[in-house]
């Protein structure tokens, strides 16, 4: 089976860049995330924890998927402290 590409909207281009999210660590959460959530048909939320050394502590970075086909598209991504308002115990 072939691996989905990756898409952004402008959007979520521009609340990375806002937000201080690079492509790469979106993408590695899209494709390697700890967590997915389905939101509705065709759409989940991933998310990962991610250590950051500027602030010396654990974030959680969530990105909304749409899937379609082969095709993921990033709709938004962000980061928040509020790791355990979001992380899904299992």
């Amino acid at each position: 089976m072939r691996t989905p590409s990756i898409t952004f909207t402008e959007h979520a281009l521009w609340e990375m860049g806002r937000r201080g999210l690079t492509i790469v660590v979106v993408r590695k959460v899209v494709r390697q995330a700890d967590q997915a959530i389905s939101v509705r048909a065709g759409r989940e939320i991933r998310q990962s924890r991610v250590y950051s050394k500027d602030d010396g502590k654990d974030f959680l970075v969530r990105v909304i998927v749409d899937i379609k086909r082969n095709t993921l598209t990033v709709v938004t991504a962000y980061r928040t402290s509020k790791v355990e308002k979001y992380w899904r115990q299992s």
